[in-house]
């Protein structure tokens, strides 16, 4: 008996993406897996959507709150997730068909392993590639390299302390750190395993003038981290973390 993935998808005002959305999760050739649907207090169509998926299959259920956030919405989603292991999207991006089935066989086959990923695709306002890095600790301290639709286990979430309310932008970069910085090995699959969708107005992109505040947040969640990493706390020129404290440090000006 294979063991139940849960896909936990928050959304808040995404009734043009969200069915597309759900019916690609519905491709996955993998089972079991149930569909938990979030809405983050949603103003226009979405909630819709959700309920009338919810009533049609029983293996979605939908769940509802005020609007909080997308790191309270994922933990209320996750929490209430009976699958041993989560695979979180996004409400308008899709994940491939077969990227389940390939990440819970490296996730059974070898503990140590916490998250599965895999190549990405860009659609929507943008095409190509999604290029990112291999993965490597330091270098997750200075960005985020992880796409937020890879796989792992429920229990790691739990030990990680889920997603943290109070981040505004890149939840998902902060979840990783808080995952991974203790030790524990990432697989990126050699396949498409989602696609990215761009659009004008995403999350990301509104979310850039909060910089600042991320980082602060980032540096008081994660200051040892930071410390053994990057030599101390990560800076807003996020690249030049290490050499600059490492420039202090020699000046006896680092606090």
């Amino acid at each position: 008996m294979n063991p139940l993935v849960s896909i936990v998808i928050p959304f808040y005002n995404m009734e043009g993406f969200l069915a597309q959305t759900i019916d690609w999760a519905l491709e996955s050739t993998y089972r079991p897996m149930e569909i938990i649907l979030v809405d983050d207090g949603s103003t226009d169509g979405g909630a819709a959507i959700a309920k009338d998926y919810a009533r049609r299959l029983d293996h979605i259920s939908f769940l509802q709150q005020e609007n909080q956030g997308v790191s309270v919405a994922r933990n209320y989603g996750i929490s209430e997730a009976k699958g041993t292991y989560i695979l979180p999207l996004d409400g308008d991006d899709r994940i491939c068909p077969g990227f389940i089935a390939e990440a819970v066989h490296v996730l059974e086959a070898h503990p140590q392993v916490k998250v599965v990923t895999a190549e990405g695709e860009f659609f929507g306002d943008k095409s190509g590639r999604r290029k990112l890095p291999e993965f490597d600790i330091r270098l997750l301290a200075r960005k985020n390299i992880l796409h937020v639709s890879a796989l792992y286990r429920k229990s790691d979430w739990k030990q990680a302390g889920g997603y943290c309310p109070e981040m505004k932008g890149r939840e998902d970069w902060d979840f990783w750190i808080s995952m991974l910085k203790n030790g524990g090995e990432v697989v990126r699959l050699p396949m498409i395993g989602y696609q990215y969708r761009i659009r004008p107005n995403s999350k990301r992109i509104r979310t850039r003038k909060l910089k600042k505040q991320i980082n602060d947040l980032l540096n008081a969640r994660h200051t040892e981290f930071f410390r053994h990493v990057l030599g101390g706390p990560l800076r807003i020129h996020r690249t030049w973390s290490k050499p600059y404290n490492k420039l202090l440090a020699f000046l006896g000006l680092l606090k």
